[in-house]
């Protein structure tokens, strides 16, 4: 791509511009080194100010990270694989690990969450979802996923708590048959899900959990799960940074009757 003053573009939109396209076609490979921010002066006659400005940009996009003093690095991304279909098919587990570890395990990754639990007054969407009365209080299970030491999403769960009151729901560790079993034998198996997924910005919080950058977006997944008489018994909440994941979902068609 064409750098000149006389594009349409800011110079230093242009060379962002440039160098985005070497990191697509793979001119950039994953790791690889950018030129210096001297060499980049030089290579486009420009001043240093033009030149941050163009590898900031790359930089909030999640394309280049910065290692200072050493430069700025293509950012190798192995996407997570996010898929809501897969919410009541059982899943693969160990007597020492959840799904969550033992899949991304297997596939030769690092996984590890930090888990936190604690009795809270629910957020208004939870509230609403559970169809609890003011005041009830709810149990919350707070989960930061990290994939090779990189955090990856944010998975908080909330529990009527006096449905999951002394149960292994309250405790701050792995579940490894999950908290969908435990709720099944407390007698709240859930039979049905519904799913939203909302695209926005993170909150400060969320933003400090995952170590956002500036500028990127989260898929922020609600799923309410129900009993058979239709009794709401859990909301889970998934943010998704948007430079970390793929979400896959599933579709079958219903044949005619």
């Amino acid at each position: 791509m064409a750098v000149t003053r006389l594009g349409r573009n800011p110079m230093y939109q242009q060379i962002a511009d440039a160098l985005r396209e070497q990191i697509a076609d793979g001119r950039l490979a994953p790791d690889a080194k950018l030129p210096t921010e001297a060499e980049l002066r030089t290579m486009y006659d420009v001043s240093r100010e033009t030149v941050r400005k163009a590898l900031g940009l790359l930089v909030n996009e999640g394309l280049v990270v910065s290692a200072r003093p050493q430069g700025h690095f293509v950012r190798r991304r192995q996407p997570m694989v996010f898929r809501p279909q897969a919410e009541f098919r059982k899943r693969p587990h160990s007597k020492e690990m959840d799904a969550f570890m033992t899949e991304f395990s297997a596939e030769g990754r690092e996984p590890r969450q930090l888990i936190e639990v604690a009795i809270v007054e629910p957020p208004a969407e939870v509230a609403k979802r559970l169809h609890l009365q003011p005041g009830a209080l709810v149990a919350v299970r707070k989960r930061v996923r990290y994939l090779d030491g990189e955090p990856f999403n944010i998975n908080d769960s909330y529990f009527p708590l006096d449905l999951v009151r002394d149960s292994e729901i309250m405790r701050p560790e792995d579940i490894t048959r999950g908290a969908n079993e435990v709720l099944a034998e407390l007698g709240h198996r859930q039979v049905r899900a519904l799913t939203e997924l909302y695209v926005r910005m993170p909150t400060p919080d969320e933003s400090r959990r995952l170590d956002l950058g500036p500028g990127t977006p989260v898929g922020y997944h609600l799923l309410t799960g129900f009993t058979e008489e239709g009794k709401p018994v859990r909301v889970a909440i998934t943010v998704l940074p948007g430079d970390r994941h793929v979400i896959s979902h599933e579709l079958f068609r219903e044949e005619a009757p």
